[in-house]
């Protein structure tokens, strides 16, 4: 099964590459914003749990994160493969995921960090935030401490992934169709 975990931070690319992944290689797309709004929308025990932290502005722990993953992986045990958006992002969610997976005898297959400058990143958010409305797509300032906090708390996961010999770095600047092709041609190495 594969197990990918598209990476990057925000503005990047992974929601667009993940459709597109998604379709070619017949696997779900998990992101955990969909996951937790789901719970949240069924009226969960976890979603309950995780609903109080999001109305407090805090993140949820570890535990609530990794068991939604978890439910939501038994409930679609048919895939052929999964790829993570958004998940993990911190070690501990990464070593708690292993430990997941190898419950059922999986791993991750690889991890693929998108790799795109600051700039070109705030570039992109703002533009994107010219049709989406999201205020925090709208201010530079914002946007340009949502990338320093990524880079400070989210990207030791990769170091995670090195470690293990999963990771690996594709240019995420480009047209669709060539970024996409990066990322597909990281998927093949590691099946």
């Amino acid at each position: 099964m594969l197990n990918i975990i598209l990476f990057g931070a925000p503005g990047c690319g992974k929601g667009t590459q993940a459709a597109l992944i998604k379709e070619k290689y017949n696997i779900n797309h998990i992101s955990t914003g969909e996951v937790i709004r789901g719970e949240i929308a069924r009226q969960t025990e976890l979603g309950k749990s995780m609903q109080e932290y999001i109305a407090a502005g805090q993140l949820a722990p570890d535990s609530i994160v990794i068991s939604m993953v978890r439910n939501y992986m038994s409930e679609h045990r048919d895939a052929v493969g999964n790829i993570f958006d958004g998940f993990p992002r911190t070690t501990a969610q990464a070593e708690a995921f292993d430990a997941m997976l190898a419950e059922d005898g999986l791993s991750v297959t690889v991890m693929i960090y998108m790799d795109v400058p600051e700039e070109e990143l705030v570039k992109r958010i703002l533009l994107r935030g010219k049709d989406s409305g999201r205020a925090d797509d709208a201010s530079e300032e914002v946007i340009r401490n949502r990338i320093a906090i990524y880079r400070e708390q989210t990207e030791v996961v990769a170091e995670h992934y090195a470690k293990q010999n999963k990771y690996v770095s594709v240019n995420g600047v480009g047209t669709l169709e060539e970024v996409f092709n990066r990322i597909c041609d990281a998927i093949d190495a590691h099946k």
